[in-house]
């Protein structure tokens, strides 16, 4: 039985393509789809914020100095809206009813942001693809997924990476590296572990909205995650 009924589904854009790699993955993006519509079929209303790092980082080009930092962020909110739409087709082709909803005005390929419509579209067993991020540069769409996840009333967020969870150190560049099986808000705060940007675990803290930090690329470890099981990193107020 699922441990909740309503959940913010975090997915990096990363986790759309190969490591490494660049634009969309068919396979990766069909196995993650999978998952979530497994997830949306047992009954648990989904809402999914995508990043749109597999096309365009903000702060990495606008780093190069050509192109101003606001710009470049709406040039990432449009890469989410690729993937956003990509998602939601991979989705109905499984079955799974999906509807995307962005920040932006971008009325040709999806509707915009209404919070009561998008509870309604829950409510009906829609998964509701959340696209652009908040619609403002300089926000990350970590910081958006704590936002929605306000907004919608979800019971936890689910942060998606490509590791088992959060680590005193990359565990990628230390074979030593612990991983915390939980943590508080503060402790991530004070000890700087960059698992969400800043912004996005204040609001969670204010919020009191339990975190939980998995690796995507272990099939089922979303239904897992749902279902309560002790996965990854939990996140709580104490």
């Amino acid at each position: 039985m699922p441990a909740y009924k309503r959940i913010l589904l975090k997915i990096s854009g990363e986790g759309l393509c190969q490591e490494g790699g660049f634009g969309l993955d068919p396979a990766e993006l069909q196995a993650i789809s999978e998952q979530i519509a497994q997830v949306a079929k047992s009954g648990v209303q989904v809402a999914v914020v995508i990043g749109g790092g597999n096309f365009i980082r903000g702060e990495t080009l606008s780093g190069k100095g050509q192109i101003q930092r606001a710009t470049a962020d709406y040039m990432g909110m449009l890469g989410t809206v690729m993937n956003s739409i990509a998602l939601q087709d991979m989705l109905e082709s499984l079955g799974q009813p999906t509807r995307v909803a962005s920040a932006i005005n971008v009325s040709q390929v999806c509707e915009p942001f209404i919070r009561r419509r998008v509870i309604r579209h829950l409510e009906k067993g829609r998964v509701i693809v959340l696209a652009a991020g908040t619609g403002n540069p300089f926000f990350t769409t970590d910081t958006c997924a704590a936002l929605r996840a306000t907004e919608l009333n979800a019971e936890v967020l689910l942060k998606a990476t490509k590791v088992d969870g959060v680590y005193d150190s990359d565990p990628k560049k230390n074979s030593t590296a612990k991983m915390f099986q939980k943590l508080t808000y503060k402790q991530v705060l004070n000890d700087n572990l960059r698992v969400m940007d800043m912004t996005a675990i204040s609001l969670a803290m204010e919020r009191k909205i339990p975190i939980i930090v998995f690796n995507l690329k272990k099939p089922g470890n979303i239904a897992k995650a749902v279902a309560g099981d002790p996965i990854g990193t939990l996140i709580t107020i104490e």
